[in-house]
Protein backbone atom coordinates (compact mmCIF):
# COMPACT_ATOMS: atom_id res chain seq x y z
CA UNK A 1 0.00 0.00 0.00
CA UNK A 2 2.91 2.38 0.67
CA UNK A 3 4.15 2.50 -2.92
CA UNK A 4 7.80 3.57 -3.03
CA UNK A 5 7.22 4.50 0.52
CA UNK A 6 9.31 6.28 3.10
CA UNK A 7 12.41 8.48 3.02
CA UNK A 8 13.64 10.46 6.04
CA UNK A 9 10.27 10.14 7.71
CA UNK A 10 8.30 11.41 4.71
CA UNK A 11 5.84 9.50 2.55
CA UNK A 12 6.71 9.21 -1.13
CA UNK A 13 4.12 8.24 -3.72
CA UNK A 14 5.53 6.92 -6.98
CA UNK A 15 8.68 9.00 -6.60
CA UNK A 16 7.14 12.23 -5.29
CA UNK A 17 7.46 13.62 -1.78
CA UNK A 18 3.85 13.87 -0.61
CA UNK A 19 4.46 16.72 1.85
CA UNK A 20 6.18 18.77 -0.85
CA UNK A 21 3.22 18.25 -3.18
CA UNK A 22 0.90 19.52 -0.46
CA UNK A 23 3.09 22.56 0.17
CA UNK A 24 3.39 23.38 -3.54
CA UNK A 25 -0.20 22.85 -4.66
CA UNK A 26 -2.18 23.25 -1.45
CA UNK A 27 -4.74 20.93 0.09
CA UNK A 28 -7.07 19.18 -0.30
CA UNK A 29 -5.24 17.72 -3.27
CA UNK A 30 -5.93 14.72 -5.47
CA UNK A 31 -2.73 12.98 -6.60
CA UNK A 32 -2.89 10.42 -9.41
CA UNK A 33 -0.03 8.20 -10.59
CA UNK A 34 0.18 7.84 -14.36
CA UNK A 35 2.80 5.12 -13.84
CA UNK A 36 0.33 3.05 -11.80
CA UNK A 37 -2.42 3.48 -14.41
CA UNK A 38 -0.14 2.43 -17.25
CA UNK A 39 1.05 -0.55 -15.22
CA UNK A 40 -2.58 -1.58 -14.81
CA UNK A 41 -3.06 -1.28 -18.57
CA UNK A 42 0.00 -3.48 -19.10
CA UNK A 43 -1.40 -6.09 -16.72
CA UNK A 44 -4.76 -5.92 -18.46
CA UNK A 45 -3.19 -6.50 -21.85
CA UNK A 46 -1.08 -9.41 -20.61
CA UNK A 47 -3.90 -11.07 -18.64
CA UNK A 48 -6.73 -10.52 -21.09
CA UNK A 49 -6.31 -8.80 -24.45
CA UNK A 50 -3.09 -10.49 -25.58
CA UNK A 51 -3.80 -13.79 -23.83
CA UNK A 52 -7.29 -14.34 -25.21
CA UNK A 53 -8.29 -13.66 -28.83
CA UNK A 54 -11.38 -11.69 -29.83
CA UNK A 55 -11.47 -9.54 -26.68
CA UNK A 56 -11.55 -5.83 -25.85
CA UNK A 57 -11.38 -3.76 -22.67
CA UNK A 58 -13.35 -0.58 -22.03
CA UNK A 59 -12.32 1.69 -19.15
CA UNK A 60 -15.35 2.51 -16.97
CA UNK A 61 -14.77 6.25 -17.00
CA UNK A 62 -17.24 7.11 -14.24
CA UNK A 63 -14.47 6.06 -11.83
CA UNK A 64 -12.23 8.96 -12.89
CA UNK A 65 -12.58 11.00 -16.07
CA UNK A 66 -10.52 13.91 -17.33
CA UNK A 67 -9.14 14.85 -20.73
CA UNK A 68 -5.73 13.57 -19.62
CA UNK A 69 -7.16 10.24 -18.48
CA UNK A 70 -8.82 9.80 -21.87
CA UNK A 71 -5.50 10.56 -23.56
CA UNK A 72 -3.78 7.82 -21.55
CA UNK A 73 -6.52 5.29 -22.31
CA UNK A 74 -6.32 6.11 -26.01
CA UNK A 75 -2.54 5.66 -26.02
CA UNK A 76 -2.94 2.32 -24.23
CA UNK A 77 -5.52 1.07 -26.76
CA UNK A 78 -8.44 0.95 -24.34
CA UNK A 79 -12.04 1.72 -25.18
CA UNK A 80 -14.09 4.06 -23.00
CA UNK A 81 -17.35 3.22 -21.21
CA UNK A 82 -19.49 6.34 -20.62
CA UNK A 83 -22.80 6.75 -18.80
CA UNK A 84 -23.91 10.30 -19.62
CA UNK A 85 -23.83 12.98 -22.26
CA UNK A 86 -21.19 14.77 -20.20
CA UNK A 87 -18.86 11.77 -20.12
CA UNK A 88 -19.47 11.23 -23.83
CA UNK A 89 -18.59 14.87 -24.51
CA UNK A 90 -15.32 14.61 -22.58
CA UNK A 91 -14.33 11.41 -24.39
CA UNK A 92 -15.07 12.91 -27.81
CA UNK A 93 -13.33 16.19 -26.95
CA UNK A 94 -10.27 14.20 -25.84
CA UNK A 95 -10.06 12.54 -29.25
CA UNK A 96 -11.41 9.09 -28.43
CA UNK A 97 -12.61 7.32 -31.58
CA UNK A 98 -16.41 7.08 -31.25
CA UNK A 99 -16.19 3.44 -32.32
CA UNK A 100 -14.24 2.79 -29.11
CA UNK A 101 -17.03 4.16 -26.91
CA UNK A 102 -19.60 2.02 -25.07
CA UNK A 103 -22.59 4.14 -23.95
CA UNK A 104 -24.37 2.92 -20.80
CA UNK A 105 -27.07 4.34 -18.54
CA UNK A 106 -30.46 3.34 -17.16
CA UNK A 107 -32.16 6.59 -18.19
CA UNK A 108 -30.45 8.06 -21.23
CA UNK A 109 -32.28 11.20 -22.26
CA UNK A 110 -33.50 11.80 -25.78
CA UNK A 111 -30.77 14.43 -26.15
CA UNK A 112 -28.10 11.97 -25.01
CA UNK A 113 -29.31 9.27 -27.39
CA UNK A 114 -29.34 11.77 -30.26
CA UNK A 115 -25.79 12.74 -29.32
CA UNK A 116 -24.67 9.10 -29.32
CA UNK A 117 -26.32 8.49 -32.70
CA UNK A 118 -24.79 11.67 -34.15
CA UNK A 119 -21.30 10.63 -33.03
CA UNK A 120 -21.86 7.01 -34.18
CA UNK A 121 -20.62 5.52 -30.91
CA UNK A 122 -19.45 1.93 -31.05
CA UNK A 123 -22.17 0.40 -28.89
CA UNK A 124 -25.25 1.71 -27.11
CA UNK A 125 -26.09 -0.56 -24.19
CA UNK A 126 -29.90 -0.57 -24.07
CA UNK A 127 -31.27 -0.81 -20.55
CA UNK A 128 -35.02 -1.23 -21.09
CA UNK A 129 -37.84 -1.80 -23.57
CA UNK A 130 -38.76 1.85 -23.21
CA UNK A 131 -35.28 2.99 -24.20
CA UNK A 132 -35.24 0.57 -27.12
CA UNK A 133 -38.35 2.11 -28.63
CA UNK A 134 -37.03 5.66 -28.22
CA UNK A 135 -33.68 4.68 -29.73
CA UNK A 136 -35.35 2.93 -32.67
CA UNK A 137 -37.41 6.04 -33.45
CA UNK A 138 -34.41 8.36 -33.17
CA UNK A 139 -32.22 6.14 -35.34
CA UNK A 140 -34.99 6.03 -37.94
CA UNK A 141 -35.24 9.85 -37.92
CA UNK A 142 -31.47 10.10 -38.37
CA UNK A 143 -31.49 7.41 -41.06
CA UNK A 144 -28.77 5.52 -39.21
CA UNK A 145 -28.22 1.98 -37.98
CA UNK A 146 -27.01 1.72 -34.38
CA UNK A 147 -25.18 -1.23 -32.85
CA UNK A 148 -26.59 -2.24 -29.47
CA UNK A 149 -26.12 -4.61 -26.59
CA UNK A 150 -28.91 -5.38 -24.15
CA UNK A 151 -28.07 -5.02 -20.49
CA UNK A 152 -29.61 -7.91 -18.60
CA UNK A 153 -30.01 -8.45 -14.87
CA UNK A 154 -28.51 -11.91 -14.34
CA UNK A 155 -30.36 -12.51 -11.03
CA UNK A 156 -27.17 -12.63 -8.97
CA UNK A 157 -26.75 -11.26 -5.45
CA UNK A 158 -23.10 -10.62 -4.70
CA UNK A 159 -21.23 -9.96 -1.47
CA UNK A 160 -20.80 -6.20 -1.61
CA UNK A 161 -22.54 -3.02 -0.44
CA UNK A 162 -26.14 -2.89 -1.69
CA UNK A 163 -25.50 0.47 -3.39
CA UNK A 164 -22.84 -1.10 -5.64
CA UNK A 165 -24.62 -4.41 -6.19
CA UNK A 166 -26.29 -4.35 -9.60
CA UNK A 167 -26.90 -7.93 -10.75
CA UNK A 168 -29.94 -8.79 -8.63
CA UNK A 169 -33.40 -8.96 -10.20
CA UNK A 170 -34.67 -6.02 -8.12
CA UNK A 171 -32.43 -3.42 -9.75
CA UNK A 172 -32.92 -0.17 -11.60
CA UNK A 173 -30.45 -1.49 -14.18
CA UNK A 174 -31.08 -3.85 -17.05
CA UNK A 175 -33.74 -6.05 -18.56
CA UNK A 176 -34.93 -8.96 -16.40
CA UNK A 177 -34.33 -12.46 -17.70
CA UNK A 178 -38.06 -13.22 -17.70
CA UNK A 179 -38.81 -14.82 -21.05
CA UNK A 180 -41.61 -12.50 -22.10
CA UNK A 181 -39.55 -9.34 -21.46
CA UNK A 182 -36.19 -10.26 -22.93
CA UNK A 183 -37.71 -12.05 -25.92
CA UNK A 184 -39.88 -9.05 -26.72
CA UNK A 185 -36.85 -6.76 -26.58
CA UNK A 186 -34.79 -8.96 -28.85
CA UNK A 187 -37.66 -9.49 -31.28
CA UNK A 188 -38.13 -5.72 -31.62
CA UNK A 189 -34.39 -5.19 -32.09
CA UNK A 190 -33.92 -7.91 -34.68
CA UNK A 191 -36.91 -6.82 -36.77
CA UNK A 192 -35.92 -3.14 -36.81
CA UNK A 193 -34.11 -1.76 -39.84
CA UNK A 194 -32.29 0.78 -37.67
CA UNK A 195 -31.09 -1.46 -34.82
CA UNK A 196 -28.25 -3.95 -35.10
CA UNK A 197 -28.46 -6.30 -32.10
CA UNK A 198 -24.92 -7.51 -31.30
CA UNK A 199 -25.11 -9.13 -27.88
CA UNK A 200 -25.71 -8.84 -24.16
CA UNK A 201 -24.11 -7.14 -21.19
CA UNK A 202 -24.24 -7.71 -17.46
CA UNK A 203 -22.56 -6.20 -14.41
CA UNK A 204 -22.92 -8.02 -11.11
CA UNK A 205 -21.50 -5.41 -8.76
CA UNK A 206 -18.33 -3.69 -7.63
CA UNK A 207 -15.39 -4.14 -5.25
CA UNK A 208 -15.58 -7.95 -5.46
CA UNK A 209 -12.94 -10.20 -3.91
CA UNK A 210 -14.08 -13.50 -5.43
CA UNK A 211 -15.20 -14.61 -8.88
CA UNK A 212 -18.28 -16.65 -7.93
CA UNK A 213 -20.76 -13.90 -8.85
CA UNK A 214 -19.25 -13.54 -12.31
CA UNK A 215 -19.32 -17.29 -12.86
CA UNK A 216 -22.98 -17.62 -11.84
CA UNK A 217 -23.90 -14.69 -14.07
CA UNK A 218 -22.08 -16.29 -16.99
CA UNK A 219 -24.09 -19.48 -16.55
CA UNK A 220 -27.34 -17.49 -16.62
CA UNK A 221 -26.23 -15.39 -19.58
CA UNK A 222 -25.25 -18.41 -21.64
CA UNK A 223 -28.49 -20.14 -20.69
CA UNK A 224 -30.22 -17.12 -22.24
CA UNK A 225 -27.99 -17.34 -25.31
CA UNK A 226 -29.00 -20.98 -25.74
CA UNK A 227 -32.71 -20.12 -25.50
CA UNK A 228 -32.32 -17.35 -28.06
CA UNK A 229 -30.67 -19.73 -30.49
CA UNK A 230 -33.29 -22.44 -29.96
CA UNK A 231 -36.37 -20.21 -29.89
CA UNK A 232 -35.45 -17.33 -32.20
CA UNK A 233 -32.49 -18.71 -34.17
CA UNK A 234 -30.33 -15.82 -32.94
CA UNK A 235 -26.65 -16.34 -32.13
CA UNK A 236 -25.09 -13.82 -29.75
CA UNK A 237 -21.93 -12.23 -31.21
CA UNK A 238 -20.75 -10.27 -28.17
CA UNK A 239 -20.81 -10.76 -24.41
CA UNK A 240 -19.85 -7.92 -22.07
CA UNK A 241 -19.19 -9.17 -18.52
CA UNK A 242 -18.62 -5.75 -16.94
CA UNK A 243 -16.03 -5.22 -14.22
CA UNK A 244 -16.21 -5.07 -10.44
CA UNK A 245 -12.73 -6.38 -9.61
CA UNK A 246 -11.82 -5.36 -6.06
CA UNK A 247 -8.86 -3.27 -4.90
CA UNK A 248 -6.96 -2.70 -1.67
CA UNK A 249 -8.42 0.05 0.52
CA UNK A 250 -7.21 -1.17 3.91
CA UNK A 251 -4.02 -2.86 5.05
CA UNK A 252 -6.15 -5.92 5.85
CA UNK A 253 -7.73 -6.15 2.37
CA UNK A 254 -6.56 -9.03 0.21
CA UNK A 255 -7.85 -8.44 -3.33
CA UNK A 256 -7.28 -11.12 -5.95
CA UNK A 257 -5.16 -10.62 -9.05
CA UNK A 258 -6.82 -9.67 -12.32
CA UNK A 259 -5.87 -13.03 -13.81
CA UNK A 260 -7.80 -14.76 -11.00
CA UNK A 261 -10.97 -13.18 -12.38
CA UNK A 262 -10.14 -13.21 -16.09
CA UNK A 263 -8.95 -16.82 -16.36
CA UNK A 264 -12.01 -18.11 -14.51
CA UNK A 265 -14.37 -15.94 -16.57
CA UNK A 266 -12.87 -16.98 -19.90
CA UNK A 267 -12.78 -20.67 -18.95
CA UNK A 268 -16.42 -20.54 -17.83
CA UNK A 269 -17.52 -18.88 -21.07
CA UNK A 270 -15.54 -21.33 -23.17
CA UNK A 271 -16.90 -24.34 -21.25
CA UNK A 272 -20.53 -23.21 -21.19
CA UNK A 273 -20.68 -22.17 -24.83
CA UNK A 274 -19.10 -25.44 -25.94
CA UNK A 275 -21.46 -27.55 -23.83
CA UNK A 276 -24.45 -25.66 -25.23
CA UNK A 277 -23.36 -25.87 -28.85
CA UNK A 278 -22.76 -22.13 -29.15
CA UNK A 279 -20.03 -20.15 -30.85
CA UNK A 280 -17.56 -18.35 -28.59
CA UNK A 281 -18.64 -14.68 -28.62
CA UNK A 282 -16.35 -11.67 -28.55
CA UNK A 283 -15.75 -10.80 -24.89
CA UNK A 284 -15.69 -7.29 -23.43
CA UNK A 285 -14.75 -6.24 -19.89
CA UNK A 286 -15.14 -2.85 -18.21
CA UNK A 287 -12.72 -2.25 -15.32
CA UNK A 288 -12.96 1.15 -13.64
CA UNK A 289 -12.07 1.16 -9.94
CA UNK A 290 -9.45 -1.54 -10.62
CA UNK A 291 -7.72 0.74 -13.15
CA UNK A 292 -7.45 3.89 -11.04
CA UNK A 293 -8.40 3.25 -7.42
CA UNK A 294 -4.95 2.47 -6.06
CA UNK A 295 -3.39 5.02 -8.44
CA UNK A 296 -4.74 7.90 -6.36
CA UNK A 297 -4.27 9.47 -2.95
CA UNK A 298 -5.84 12.56 -1.40
CA UNK A 299 -3.86 14.98 0.74
CA UNK A 300 -5.31 17.07 3.56
CA UNK A 301 -3.93 19.47 6.14
CA UNK A 302 -4.72 18.76 9.78
CA UNK A 303 -6.58 21.58 11.53
CA UNK A 304 -8.52 21.54 14.79
CA UNK A 305 -7.77 18.69 17.19
CA UNK A 306 -10.50 18.18 19.78
CA UNK A 307 -10.04 15.69 22.60
CA UNK A 308 -13.13 14.54 24.50
CA UNK A 309 -11.75 12.68 27.55
CA UNK A 310 -13.06 9.15 27.78
CA UNK A 311 -14.86 9.43 24.43
CA UNK A 312 -12.62 10.12 21.42
CA UNK A 313 -10.27 12.58 19.79
CA UNK A 314 -11.52 14.37 16.68
CA UNK A 315 -8.90 15.45 14.16
CA UNK A 316 -10.43 17.83 11.63
CA UNK A 317 -9.04 18.22 8.12
CA UNK A 318 -9.56 20.84 5.40
CA UNK A 319 -11.68 18.57 3.20
CA UNK A 320 -14.04 15.65 3.60
CA UNK A 321 -17.56 15.12 2.30
CA UNK A 322 -17.29 17.43 -0.75
CA UNK A 323 -14.17 15.73 -2.11
CA UNK A 324 -15.00 12.21 -0.89
CA UNK A 325 -18.70 11.41 -0.35
CA UNK A 326 -18.09 7.65 -0.39
CA UNK A 327 -17.76 7.37 3.38
CA UNK A 328 -21.21 8.91 3.88
CA UNK A 329 -22.78 7.09 0.93
CA UNK A 330 -21.30 3.60 1.35
CA UNK A 331 -19.66 3.73 4.79
CA UNK A 332 -16.49 3.21 2.75
CA UNK A 333 -13.31 2.61 4.74
CA UNK A 334 -9.86 4.01 4.01
CA UNK A 335 -6.30 3.74 5.24
CA UNK A 336 -4.44 6.98 5.93
CA UNK A 337 -1.05 8.12 7.20
CA UNK A 338 0.58 11.30 8.45
CA UNK A 339 2.81 11.87 5.44
CA UNK A 340 5.34 14.00 7.32
CA UNK A 341 5.67 11.68 10.34
CA UNK A 342 6.05 8.24 8.79
CA UNK A 343 8.86 7.27 11.18
CA UNK A 344 6.76 8.02 14.26
CA UNK A 345 5.01 5.17 16.01
CA UNK A 346 1.26 5.07 15.40
CA UNK A 347 0.05 4.82 18.99
CA UNK A 348 -3.04 7.02 19.20
CA UNK A 349 -6.56 6.32 17.92
CA UNK A 350 -8.37 9.33 16.45
CA UNK A 351 -11.41 10.10 14.34
CA UNK A 352 -10.77 12.01 11.12
CA UNK A 353 -13.54 14.58 10.67
CA UNK A 354 -14.30 16.62 7.58
CA UNK A 355 -14.88 20.35 7.67
CA UNK A 356 -18.51 20.36 6.48
CA UNK A 357 -21.38 21.49 8.68
CA UNK A 358 -22.65 17.92 8.73
CA UNK A 359 -22.42 15.37 11.56
CA UNK A 360 -21.99 12.58 9.04
CA UNK A 361 -18.87 14.16 7.56
CA UNK A 362 -16.48 11.64 9.09
CA UNK A 363 -13.75 10.32 6.81
CA UNK A 364 -12.31 7.65 9.11
CA UNK A 365 -13.79 6.70 12.49
CA UNK A 366 -10.80 4.95 14.04
CA UNK A 367 -7.35 5.69 12.67
CA UNK A 368 -4.04 4.97 14.37
CA UNK A 369 -1.74 7.99 14.15
CA UNK A 370 1.37 9.18 16.00
CA UNK A 371 0.68 10.73 19.40
CA UNK A 372 2.55 13.79 18.11
CA UNK A 373 -0.16 14.65 15.57
CA UNK A 374 -0.64 18.42 15.39
CA UNK A 375 -2.14 21.23 13.35
CA UNK A 376 -0.37 21.56 9.99
CA UNK A 377 0.46 17.87 9.58
CA UNK A 378 -0.32 16.37 6.17
CA UNK A 379 -2.74 13.45 6.10
CA UNK A 380 -2.51 11.15 3.08
CA UNK A 381 -5.60 9.02 2.43
CA UNK A 382 -4.78 6.06 0.22
CA UNK A 383 -6.62 4.45 -2.71
CA UNK A 384 -8.79 7.43 -3.58
CA UNK A 385 -8.28 7.35 -7.35
CA UNK A 386 -11.77 6.01 -8.06
CA UNK A 387 -15.07 7.74 -7.29
CA UNK A 388 -13.58 10.63 -5.32
CA UNK A 389 -12.85 13.32 -7.92
CA UNK A 390 -15.72 12.03 -10.04
CA UNK A 391 -18.25 12.28 -7.16
CA UNK A 392 -16.99 15.58 -5.73
CA UNK A 393 -19.41 18.42 -5.00
CA UNK A 394 -19.39 22.02 -3.83
CA UNK A 395 -21.37 21.34 -0.66
CA UNK A 396 -20.97 24.22 1.81
CA UNK A 397 -19.64 26.16 -1.22
CA UNK A 398 -16.25 24.51 -0.87
CA UNK A 399 -14.17 24.68 -4.09
CA UNK A 400 -13.16 21.36 -5.61
CA UNK A 401 -9.49 20.34 -5.23
CA UNK A 402 -6.87 20.35 -7.94
CA UNK A 403 -5.73 17.12 -9.53
CA UNK A 404 -2.00 16.52 -9.88
CA UNK A 405 -0.72 13.66 -12.03
CA UNK A 406 2.75 12.22 -11.48
CA UNK A 407 4.96 10.31 -13.90
CA UNK A 408 8.57 9.22 -13.40
CA UNK A 409 8.76 11.27 -10.20
CA UNK A 410 7.59 14.48 -11.90
CA UNK A 411 4.24 16.13 -11.28
CA UNK A 412 1.91 18.23 -13.42
CA UNK A 413 -1.53 19.79 -12.92
CA UNK A 414 -4.27 18.13 -14.98
CA UNK A 415 -7.25 19.81 -13.27
CA UNK A 416 -6.83 23.21 -11.64
CA UNK A 417 -8.21 24.01 -8.21
CA UNK A 418 -11.56 25.77 -8.23
CA UNK A 419 -11.64 29.35 -6.99
CA UNK A 420 -14.39 31.18 -5.13
CA UNK A 421 -15.12 32.96 -8.40
CA UNK A 422 -15.74 29.58 -10.02
CA UNK A 423 -18.43 28.92 -7.42
CA UNK A 424 -20.56 31.79 -8.73
CA UNK A 425 -19.53 31.70 -12.39
CA UNK A 426 -22.85 30.15 -13.45
CA UNK A 427 -25.07 32.28 -11.21
CA UNK A 428 -27.48 34.75 -12.81
CA UNK A 429 -28.81 37.82 -10.97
Amino acid sequence: MLQNSIKEGNLYFYGCNVQELAQKYGTPLYVISEDCIRNKCKELKESFIEKYPNTKAFYASKAFLTLEMCKIMKEEGMGIDVVSGGELFVAIRAGIDPKDIMFHGNNKTTAELKMAIEYSVGRIVVDSLDELQVLDDLANEANKVVDILFRITPNIDCNTHKYISTGQKDSKFGIPLDDEIIKEAITIATTSTNINFRGIHFHVGSQLFDNSSHLKAIENAIRLMKKLKNDLDIEIEELNVGGGFGIKYLESDKPKSLSYFIDAIMEAIKKNTYENGLKMPKIFIEPGRWMVGEAGITLYTVGTIKDIPGVRTYVSIDGGLPDNPRTALYTAKYQAYLANKMDNERNKTVTIAGKCCESGDILIWDLMVPHSIERGDILSVMSTGAYNYSMASNYNKIPKPAVVMIKDGQERIIVRRESYEDLISMDVI
